[in-house]
């Protein structure tokens, strides 16, 4: 069940990431259950879906090692890692970019904070890394890297009673249980209204990943998990989906795009359970 406390606005993701799903807790919020126990994401990028519920128990995880352990040094002492972004954000300049994208800090905190600084200054929050597992986005155009309504604190708090796991998906999809929510965001990995990130995703995410996440899905269900996942809307995916799952087809807007004049409009498959009654 997710923390009810009244006043309080849902926490917005700390973090820009492609792919991620403010626009899915913006406008289809309603197909998330109103009761579950336990919380789990096996995909968890900017964590959109997590903070806005805030779930009392949570097991999270990302195949992305970096992501994971920023999230990790954020639970456990956050104001460190702020200190550190304070520095990032007086001495932020082009020059001072690269310089950052071309160290590897030593402790977690300061790894953390880097992560953060790079993530809000680069292009588009967009995560690359070259073959060498090096971070080789270019500098963007925004200049702030703390903001007023910035609420680490809180973030640190939504995550105290989590479990954090860098990795493979299929671990954590395993320990769902009966009366369990798990939300997945697979990476896109089938050509759908001409996604421009096709061909990296399918070394990110093969078809094969694809089918073994099926049936980790459908074990989850038959152990009595609830189940909600967006993938993209293409009929081979709902081929796979259609005869164990419920599909609903949904619309939102590319984000990609810098101009928001060109950005279009996808259709993307949400993969359903049943509410539990």
């Amino acid at each position: 069940m997710t923390i009810d406390l009244p006043g309080r606005p849902p926490l917005k993701p700390f973090l820009k990431w492609a792919g991620g799903k403010r626009w899915f807790v913006h406008s289809y919020s309603d197909y998330l259950p109103d009761r579950y126990d336990r919380y789990i994401e096996p995909f968890l990028g900017s964590g959109a879906v997590f903070f806005h519920l805030q779930p009392k128990t949570a097991l999270l995880g990302d195949a992305n090692s970096e992501l994971i352990e920023t999230y990790q040094v954020l639970k456990d002492n956050w104001k460190l890692v702020v200190r550190y972004l304070k520095r990032h954000h007086v001495q932020h300049s082009s020059e001072y970019y690269y310089q950052m994208r071309a160290t590897k800090p030593r402790s977690p905190a300061t790894r953390a904070a880097r992560f953060i600084y790079l993530n809000r200054t680069c292009w588009n929050g967009l995560f690359r890394v070259n073959r060498q597992g090096a971070f080789n986005v270019p500098i963007g155009t925004k200049q702030t890297v703390l903001f007023e309504d910035d609420r680490f604190d809180e973030v640190s708090a939504a995550l105290r009673h989590t479990e954090l796991h860098p990795g493979d998906f299929e671990g954590l999809i395993d320990r769902a249980e009966y009366g369990d929510l798990v939300f997945v965001d697979p990476p896109y990995t089938v050509r759908h209204n001409h996604n421009a990130f096709i061909k990296y995703n399918e070394k990110l995410f093969s078809w094969d990943d694809q089918e073994r996440l099926f049936y980790a899905l459908k074990r989850a269900k038959h152990r009595g998990a609830q189940i909600v996942s967006t993938n993209a809307c293409h009929k081979s995916l709902r081929q796979l989906y259609s005869r164990t799952f419920k599909l609903v087809e949904v619309k939102r807007n590319s984000p990609i795009s810098s101009k928001a004049e060109t950005r279009r409009q996808f259709e993307e498959l949400l993969i359903l359970t049943e509410p539990r009654q």
